[in-house]
């Protein structure tokens, strides 16, 4: 469906204003779909997102500025989402005994088991995308990359 016709808004005013709100209702709409598969399982798209990137780093453990560095959503809080996947047992902080300061941070057993379990209904996206060709994604994929320079 035409993004005129979702928000119905029939006049931008360029091109390029059409994209930014093409892009942002899409990216909206992804996220509503993959929320879903997340609450099911107690955790957000961002604890999801920390998740992940502890399993690429296991088993070395990653620090917060790393997990930072690496998140999607860079606005997210990462010490506070750390936090609730520590108390949901998902993830583990271990202080570093020379430098009080310094905590290394690792996912659980627990942790992996719910990756498991998401990873293939969120990999699962060819009836997200199934309107477009595997090309299409392609040239999309390329494009988007082109766009952030």
């Amino acid at each position: 469906m035409k993004i005129e016709d979702e928000i119905k808004q029939k006049n931008f005013s360029s091109e390029y204003h059409k994209l930014s709100v093409n892009l942002q209702f899409t990216a909206n709409w992804l996220g509503a779909i993959q929320s879903k598969v997340f609450r099911s399982c107690g955790i957000s798209y961002q604890q999801f997102n920390v998740l992940r990137i502890l399993k690429g780093q296991s088993p070395n453990p990653s620090s917060l500025i790393l997990i930072k560095e690496r998140m999607m959503d860079k606005e997210s809080n990462a010490s506070r989402l750390i936090d609730k996947l520590e108390k949901a047992g998902l993830t583990k902080r271990i202080q570093c005994p020379v430098n009080r300061r310094k905590v290394d941070i690792t996912i659980t057993d627990e942790g992996m088991e719910l990756l498991e379990k998401i990873n293939p209904e969120v990999e699962n996206l060819k009836e997200t995308f199934s309107a477009l060709s595997l090309e299409e994604a392609q040239v999309l994929n390329q494009l988007l990359d082109k766009m952030r320079g």
